[in-house]
């Protein structure tokens, strides 16, 4: 798995340089457009040259959109791949790496998922419950949710999405 996602950051990397030099060449053309405007007005042949310095711009905004959605959508199926093989752990450490956790919040945060309180993980982690709780409002913050059971909720969500990216209420099937 981390195998993957390194080759995908990698491919993310050399994409989004090929889209910033294509956004370099686009700026270049816009520039020349505007500049031979100013010291001959606008003929025929400078408006086909603003009309496809303007493509290639919208093109450019376009692919860069599309290159954004592929990315998060790759990681989004990354994450459900993981959670349809049963990979708890795996799921786990993909978004603890999503939301920048440091170790010690990471393994605070496993404590939570399993289940222990404040003053358990306290002991467990042999650190103040104060110090637990300032590392779990962290954690709580980073995955955007306000409380333990809202935690495990995410990922259980990830676990019991069905195929069509929907969830199935009890029953349903």
């Amino acid at each position: 798995m981390n195998k993957r996602r390194r080759a995908l950051e990698r491919r993310i990397t050399v994409i989004a340089v090929i889209v910033i030099l294509q956004l370099a060449a686009t700026l270049f053309f816009l520039v020349d457009v505007v500049g031979d405007a100013r010291a001959g007005g606008l003929g025929p042949h400078l408006a086909a040259e603003a009309g496809a310095s303007l493509a290639l711009l919208a093109g450019v905004l376009f692919g860069a959109a599309q290159v954004r959605w592929l990315v998060l959508r790759a990681r989004q199926d990354e994450a459900a791949v993981a959670a349809a093989k049963g990979a708890l752990a795996d799921l786990m450490r993909l978004r603890f790496a999503e939301w920048t956790l440091t170790a010690a919040e990471a393994d605070v945060a496993l404590f939570a998922l399993k289940g222990c309180d404040v003053a358990e993980i306290a002991t467990l982690r042999g650190a103040a419950p104060g110090t637990v709780r300032a590392q779990l409002t962290r954690v709580y913050a980073k995955a955007g949710v306000r409380s333990q059971s809202a935690l495990m909720a995410l990922f259980v969500e990830d676990l019991v999405e069905t195929g069509d990216g929907g969830t199935s209420a009890p029953g349903e099937g």
